[in-house]
């Protein structure tokens, strides 16, 4: 059974930048569920787009691959491939909960999970690359850098799975969306200071792009064609592909 977040329940005297230590790790499965509308929808078709991509010996890549719930959803979906899935995540208490998570399931592709930035991976023979909200915590300055790597390691009709967080280009209609979002985690029980204090805690470290910006950047890296397959207040996810 999931453990219910309650870490920005109590008033804080000083609410330190949000990071993914063990806190966060006993209660990642709640605190998504309730704070990322859709993402059971962007699990699932994140393993429907495996399906049809995912080539066979060929490599997958789970970047800021948290508990492992893409990397499942992509190996149960390519069980009559022999692919390598490679997650890969930063948070040392994240990987270590991680490899237990997926040791628990027998399925023909072994995941593989390894602790590291991003921004280090070597990315080579992949059919498909996953950033699931996970660009968001990674310095705006080597964002550009780092999908023009992962096309690179792309093979010809391989993809990016790219979800976020994002920003409506006005500030009317971008407070719509957070208010909408707030309102959204209200709804599944978070309390106006849990709200308030989580804001906080992400202010310096969650830096969001717009959508169009998202795209300039990955039409810049090279991908022909992005498509924004799913959108619910100010959380998106899109697929770049490879010519």
């Amino acid at each position: 059974m999931n453990k219910h977040d309650n870490i920005y329940a109590s008033p804080l005297d000083k609410v330190a930048d949000f990071t993914f230590d063990e806190s966060v790790v006993d209660v990642f499965p709640d605190m998504i569920q309730r704070s990322v509308p859709g993402y059971e929808t962007i699990i699932h078709t994140i393993g429907e787009l495996a399906k049809s991509v995912v080539t066979s010996n060929s490599n997958v890549y789970d970047l800021g691959c948290s508990l492992g719930a893409a990397s499942l959803s992509i190996a149960r979906a390519t069980q009559d491939k022999t692919c390598k899935i490679i997650g890969v995540d930063s948070s040392l208490a994240m990987v270590e909960r991680c490899k237990r998570v997926v040791q628990a399931f027998t399925l023909p592709n072994p995941i593989h999970i390894e602790q590291g930035m991003a921004q280090d991976v070597r990315i080579e023979n992949a059919s498909m690359v996953v950033m699931n909200f996970t660009l968001q915590f990674i310095p705006p300055a080597d964002r550009a850098t780092l999908l023009a790597k992962i096309y690179q390691g792309l093979n010809p009709g391989g993809i990016l799975v790219l979800s976020e967080k994002i920003r409506h280009p006005t500030v009317q209609g971008n407070e719509l969306l957070i208010d909408l979002h707030h309102q959204f985690k209200r709804d599944n029980g978070y309390s106006e200071l849990e709200v308030s204090q989580k804001r906080a805690a992400l202010e310096k470290v969650m830096l969001t792009d717009t959508f169009a910006e998202h795209e300039t950047r990955l039409k810049t890296a090279g991908f022909e064609d992005v498509v924004m397959w799913y959108k619910c207040y100010n959380f998106t996810s899109m697929v770049a592909i490879k010519p």
